[in-house]
Order: C-alpha cells, then structure tokens, then sequence
C-alpha cells in the first residue's frame, strides 16, 4: 500500500486551490509583473525582457504544490532538498540534551515551503537572530538566523525543526504560534531563496535516509521509531 502511494506524481504547482503560490511571495510576482508592463508600453525591450525573466522566476521559487502525505508511522521530510548532514552526535539546541540532527539543504530551485513532519503540537517556537554564512556549512546550524520549533505528537514524542537562514536567504517566515495543533505535512512557514532545515531527533529513530539524497517535504520519509 505504502509502495503504490509512492507511485503517484507530486504536482509541480498547487492546481487544486485558487493560489498556486505561496502568499509571501506575491508582492515580488505581482511588482515585477507590472514593471514589466510598464517596460513594455514604453518599449523597453531589455528591460521588458529582464523583468519577466525575473517574474517567471519568482512565480516558480513561490511554487506552492499540494502534497498528499503518506500512510505510515515515520516522520516525513520537512523540507525539499538534499541531505547534507546526518550527525548522530548532536545537541538539540532547546533541551540541550543528545540527538541526531538531520540537516536539508535548499537551493533556489526547490519549493521552499516547509511542512510538519508529524501530527502534533507545537510547544514553543523561537527566533534566534544571527549571521547569513553559506546555509551548507556546518556552522549556520548555531550561528546563522533561525526559527527553531518544537513538536510533540500525541505519545508525547518530541522533535524539533529548525528553519536557517542563508547566503541569499535573508528571511524566516513562520505562518504558525505555539499552542497550535498541526497534522502532518501541514504547511508551516518558509525561508526566501535558499536555506537549511536542521531536524533534531531522538537517539531512540531509525534513520531512513542517507548522505545526499533528495526528499521533498510532507512527502520523503526521514526517520521512523523503534518502539
């Protein structure tokens, strides 16, 4: 069962509901829709064509597809992009004790919107401000500007996400407030153009992906429990 759901084609854009993209990516689309207009009326051709170059970019970087997500007991991806680092020695940067840190690299090309990666609720969610080093370096984990989330499922299983922000990324977004209940592979904010997405995870999981694989978010499997 799980298999054949694998099968089926994700959408490249949100074709069900009446946005295809994401909300905070309209004011880039529409402005630079209408300065290509305006190039247009006038006859710039250069500037006409550079305009809608960069508005055919920003309508796909804010591509918001739907995803239906999996049956199955096992956290799914956040994130779309490539898995760049999975550390089975790391800190979780809120309780401060081990886990394992599953890290996800976005370039400016994946969909950027990020999902929750099991039902449950959110305990705390906080902003750290920092630096803007290269999201793929080790060290933008604790040092670059983050929105760090905790999540506890209904068993009271808990888990945290943290959005990064990097070289070209100089925004966070989150569309959610603790106390809030999310179900799986709900959408809960984004980061502009390229950025990271750090999992920290029980030492208890099994790890179900591997160094340089690409996931999409609400959709790839990362982890499932042991118990």
């Amino acid at each position: 069962m799980v298999e054949d759901f694998f099968k089926r084609k994700i959408p490249f854009f949100n074709i069900n509901n009446s946005l295809p993209v994401a909300r905070p990516g309209l004011p880039f689309i529409i402005s630079l829709l209408v300065l290509s207009a305006i190039c247009f009326l006038f006859g710039w051709r250069c500037l006409t064509t550079i305009f809608f170059i960069l508005f055919l970019f920003n309508l796909w970087f804010f591509r918001d597809p739907d995803r239906l997500p999996p049956p199955g007991d096992f956290g799914l991806s956040p994130a779309d992009g490539r898995i760049i680092r999975i550390d089975q020695n790391s800190i979780c940067p809120i309780s401060g004790e081990n886990a394992i840190k599953v890290s996800i690299f976005l370039n400016l090309f994946n969909v950027h919107v990020n999902r929750s990666p099991i039902a449950g609720s959110i305990i705390s969610q906080d902003y750290r401000a920092g630096k803007f080093f290269n999201a793929s370096f080790d060290k933008a984990s604790d040092q670059n500007e983050r929105r760090i989330m905790l999540l506890e499922d209904e068993k009271g299983r808990r888990i945290v996400c943290s959005q990064i922000a990097g070289l070209i990324a100089r925004r966070v977004v989150s569309w959610v407030e603790p106390g809030q209940s999310l179900k799986r592979g709900q959408r809960f904010g984004m980061i502009l153009f390229g950025s990271r997405v750090d999992i920290y995870l029980p030492l208890s999981v099994e790890i179900m992906v591997g160094l340089g694989q690409k996931v999409l978010a609400g959709w790839s499997p990362i982890w499932r429990y042991r118990d």
